[in-house]
């Protein structure tokens, strides 16, 4: 059976919920039909040029980005601007795209815990959650139907805390009605007496994302036809899905050292820092791409050193003290270089869920950033 592209969405929606992205982000499929087959796709940070022509030499169904080529609508679709002539070359080539961006950066296991990983981090968890963004769903069940409307919710991906699922918790009680002249109901008679019957008190915890999802899936198992339920806004913060990540060096190294191994593990020979080389650090904030605002959340969390990009320079005096020195090492290392291994990452990941189609990544360098270093004088 062949692999379409909504089979891969699924894929992607289950690790990088959409739901999870930023308010300005465009996620998901971008330019294609969702009933597409996928043999063989590529798998580049950006798309360019370079990428487009590599897509069709290569004969690739699908391209699948991080960085989404269209984040506005686009008025025109011609060849007299960059986006809308890349945009129209893969429609006209029958090459879909499809952009896993924000969803992927807050996703456990996405683009900052692979930095993490590739800088020999430990023990590493999330840098801060996504606030406001689960709430509690109460409902009333009739005990002959608790376990149908239970697994209905779950099935639909209420329940999810962390690492575990099926999450919930019941109590017993009585419950009332009266039903009207108007009413159906599942117990009792129109315009007949009142009603009591045991049910139970189910609390789950949602995903906001989810909501509508586990909503659906609870009302058509759940008996009645008028089914009570609260919607409770909440302050727990989303297990599975958050900003940057954290970890442990397994042993103290100097903040020197720690640069020369960024730099050569992102290839990346020129890095803008401010700290004390001699200085030694273990607990290391990482957030790949643009991150400087969770400056102050890295110093919340007591890290060492914190690394990300895009960080301006008004922002490095941040993480000075009273007396203009560091009380955290805060290290500048290229947006492209922090997150292009996130091309690794898609296609061992992608492989791993579709072994069956191509996963090629791109021989091109994306980012038009270049570093000049001067010669000897």
């Amino acid at each position: 059976m062949s692999v379409t592209i909504a089979d891969i969405h699924a894929a992607v929606e289950h690790w990088a919920p959409s739901g999870t992205a930023q308010s300005y982000d465009n996620v998901g499929l971008q330019i294609g039909r969702s009933n597409k087959s996928v043999s063989k796709a590529l798998i580049a940070l950006d798309l360019t040029p370079q990428v487009v022509n590599e897509a069709i030499e290569t004969r690739a169904d699908l391209v699948l980005t991080h960085h989404p080529l269209i984040f506005k609508p686009l008025s025109h679709l011609t060849d007299t601007s960059l986006v809308s002539s890349m945009a129209l070359t893969l429609a006209e080539h029958g090459i879909a795209l499809y952009a896993a961006h924000t969803n992927l950066d807050a996703a456990r296991d996405g683009v900052s815990f692979e930095l993490a990983r590739i800088l020999g981090l430990s023990n590493v968890e999330f840098l801060g959650g996504l606030k406001g963004s689960v709430v509690k769903l109460v409902v009333f069940v009739p005990t002959s139907h608790i376990d149908d409307v239970q697994n209905a919710i779950h099935a639909a991906g209420g329940g999810q805390i962390g690492t575990y699922s099926s999450c919930s918790f019941s109590h017993g009680g009585t419950g009332q009605f009266k039903p009207t002249p108007s009413s159906s109901p599942f117990l009792g008679h129109a315009a007949g007496d009142l009603v009591k019957v045991s049910e139970v008190r189910l609390e789950v915890e949602v995903a906001r994302w989810q909501l509508p999802r586990v909503l659906s899936a609870m009302m058509d198992a759940h008996p009645y036809e008028e089914v009570a339920h609260d919607i409770i806004p909440v302050e727990t913060e989303f297990k599975n899905a958050g900003i940057g990540a954290i970890g442990q060096l397994s042993t103290p190294t100097t903040l020197g050292a720690f640069l020369d191994r960024v730099c050569s593990v992102l290839d990346n020979p020129a890095l803008r820092y401010v700290g004390d080389p001699s200085k030694s650090i273990q607990k290391v904030a990482v957030c790949g791409g643009s991150g400087s605002d969770f400056i102050q959340l890295a110093q919340k969390n007591d890290a060492d050193v914190y690394i990300t990009a895009d960080v301006t320079y008004h922002r490095f005096f941040d993480v000075l003290d009273q007396e203009g020195m560091p009380d955290m090492a805060l290290i500048d290392a290229g947006h492209y270089e922090t997150e292009k291994m996130t091309e690794d990452l898609l296609v061992r990941w992608l492989s791993t869920q579709f072994p069956s189609v191509q996963w090629v990544k791109t021989n091109s360098r994306t980012s038009p950033v270049k570093t000049w270093t001067a010669s000897d004088v």
